[in-house]
């Protein structure tokens, strides 16, 4: 099965609220997004407005016809934002002001009471609700009973621990994954996963055959600083397609 990629477009926004104006344009890395392969756009509005802002999500969804991906936290403001863009998916993460990036999976389990409702409403209006979590049979059997069709592993241990050399650790998240993609599937619960991955670590999750999405961002906006966006996406469609054993798929000229 081949696996797909969404490509997080947050950090083109970044570097264009670092110095104000409308340069970089994430619609233009969208664009390009689009012409390289890539099956999804992800795009988190956080509740600071940090880099997505509320007008970049109208124009993103207007400039392809990939699917959008919102990235919320589980609040009032974001669903009333997710129900009046209707994008494709909606994601729920944890989220915190003072945290430089997402720092691990939503509590699904501890937080059923809040999330019901926004999964029930998000899914009333015909948005695919995912919930970003912890690869732990605990967080799958919340999903389940929230009723959520999609969970996104948290990958970001797995790359902190190789980072750090720790390659027994490393081997066992790994595995913890993996058991964890298998349950879900078994419960009808599709899984993505995302964080931290790189050219260097992403073979071993995508091998993963219960995985059907990976969601990459931070690393693919910093290597195209080196070797162009499109490259970059290119390079780890690549990587992901070996990985499933895919020759020459859905290559753009």
């Amino acid at each position: 099965m081949t696996l797909r990629l969404g490509v997080n477009i947050d950090h083109v926004a970044t570097i264009r609220n670092a110095r104000g104006g409308d340069h970089p344009d994430p619609v233009r890395a969208a664009e390009i997004v689009a012409a390289c392969g890539a099956d999804g756009i992800t795009a988190h509005l956080r509740e600071d407005r940090r880099h997505i802002r509320d007008a970049d999500l109208e124009r993103i969804m207007a400039a392809t016809d990939l699917p959008l991906n919102l990235e919320m936290a589980a609040t009032e403001e974001m669903l009333a934002i997710a129900l009046r863009h209707r994008p494709h998916a909606a994601c729920i993460v944890p989220e915190k002001r003072e945290e430089r990036t997402t720092e691990g999976g939503l509590d699904a389990a501890g937080l059923h009471n809040q999330l019901a409702p926004l999964v029930a409403r998000l899914g009333d209006a015909g948005i695919r609700v995912s919930l970003f979590i912890e690869p732990d049979p605990r967080q799958i059997e919340a999903a389940m009973r929230l009723g959520a069709p999609v969970v996104e592993f948290h990958t970001g241990r797995y790359a902190h621990l190789l980072l750090a050399g720790d390659q027994p650790a490393a081997t066992a998240e790994l595995a913890r994954i993996a058991d964890a993609a298998a349950l879900a599937a078994k419960n009808g619960i599709e899984s993505h996963a995302g964080h931290g991955l790189t050219f260097a670590n992403v073979v071993p999750i995508a091998a993963i055959p219960q995985i059907a999405e990976l969601n990459i961002g931070h690393y693919l906006i910093g290597e195209a600083i080196f070797i162009g966006l499109d490259q970059s996406i290119r390079q780890m469609r690549a990587l992901m397609d070996e990985a499933r054993g895919v020759t020459g798929a859905r290559r753009t000229p």
